[in-house]
């Protein structure tokens, strides 16, 4: 099989996919301003115009680059089905509008999600932020955060002696699961925040941790996934295993990402 995450070829297609997340990104801001209209999904989440306009563009997009690797994207599954893949072959995993409730309420904390798996492993991946103009984007050459056309290396940091700086979603209530986790740890500061930039701001080194107990999708994950472990952290389930992709129904248990300490 083929390896599109390895070798000089992946630092073309990551930055191929930047460009492809970052003109999403455009389009979403097009859409972005009060009074924006949403409707509930069958699994009561919300979509807007901006997330399916969003993966109009992407989707035709990872085609044109790259025919032969199959897209699992959020917006296409939730119209027609999850597709038949076969998950020992690479594909892509889409989230055209990462944070739709961020989105709708104004914060800026929404993102574009795309990444490539590979064996399970998400090898590539791209985290863009609209409304900050910023694109964080990961691969075997490390990780980088972007603003405009000045790109900067990132690393997660080693645990700090101090106390944790905990990321915990803005959007959803994890309530006493997340409270029991954290019981034992020594935190210097809790801090919500939305979308997968949980995963970004672990990756740059500000901040440590972050623990999901509560349903995510595969598309939530896969690209924030990558660019922290580019950056040197890491994602695993509660009983200590890597975040495996190309599950069954595509949904994630419950995990644990942080930076680079075990």
């Amino acid at each position: 099989m083929a390896q599109f995450g390895a070798g000089a070829a992946a630092g073309e297609l990551l930055a191929a996919i930047s460009r492809i997340a970052e003109q999403a990104g455009r389009e979403i801001l097009r859409h972005y301003h009060p009074g924006v209209e949403a409707r509930l999904k069958h699994d009561r989440t919300p979509v807007t115009a901006a997330d399916e306009a969003a993966e109009a563009i992407i989707l035709p997009a990872l085609r044109e680059l790259a025919p032969e690797i199959p897209c699992v994207a959020e917006e296409a599954a939730a119209q027609t089905g999850l597709p038949e893949i076969d998950r020992r072959r690479p594909f892509f995993l889409i989230d055209p509008l990462d944070g739709t409730r961020e989105f709708l309420h104004g914060n800026g904390e929404f993102t574009v999600n795309i990444a490539l798996i590979e064996e399970g492993r998400p090898v590539l991946g791209v985290v863009h932020l609209p409304a900050l103009g910023t694109t964080y984007a990961g691969g075997p050459e490390g990780a980088s955060f972007a603003v405009g056309e000045s790109r900067q290396p990132i690393a997660a940091r080693p645990k700090p002696a101090d106390g944790v700086i905990v990321l915990a979603s803005r959007s959803h209530n994890e309530g006493d699961a997340l409270d029991l986790y954290l019981a034992e740890m020594h935190v210097a500061e809790r801090i919500a925040a939305g979308s997968s930039l949980k995963f970004c701001r672990i990756a740059e080194g500000l901040a440590d941790l972050y623990p999901r107990f509560g349903r995510t999708m595969e598309w939530d994950t896969a690209a924030g996934h990558a660019v922290l472990a580019a950056a040197g952290g890491h994602v695993v389930t509660v009983d200590g295993k890597a975040l495996a992709y190309g599950k069954a129904g595509f949904a994630n248990p419950d995990f644990i990402a942080r930076g680079n300490w075990t």
